[in-house]
Order: structure tokens, then sequence, then C-alpha cells
């Protein structure tokens, strides 16, 4: 699968996640939540659909309770 990416307000551009975990918010929905590969500091989050989650279980992105 592609990298995947999220916004961070911080660096103010689209950022690659490093170690990404996929999160369930409280709502039911699938999240993943890591850190920017260019700043280690900097943590950012991205709201998922239920395809694109399935999709990363299936490549075994491990999941955070």
């Amino acid at each position: 699968m592609a990298d995947l990416t999220a916004y961070s307000f911080k660096l103010r551009k689209n950022v690659v996640i490093k170690d990404p975990k996929l999160v369930m918010l409280k709502n039911g929905r699938p999240a993943v939540r890591g850190v920017a590969e260019e700043d280690p500091d900097t943590s950012v989050f991205r709201i998922l659909s239920a395809a694109e989650a399935d999709k990363l279980r299936a490549t075994g992105i491990e999941e955070e309770s």
C-alpha cells in the first residue's frame, strides 16, 4: 500500500505518517495516528473510511486500543 499521508497543522503541509497505528474513535470510525516523518515531534491524525481501515488491517498495521 502507498504511504499514508495526513495534514500537519504545525508544518502546514501534507506529510507521510511514520509508525502508523490504527485507532477507533468513540463514534466507531476508524482512524490512523502516528508522527510526521519530517519532524518526529509532530503527531498527526487521519480519519479513514471502513474500506481503508480494512486494507490497513490486511497489510498488518498495528492496532492501538
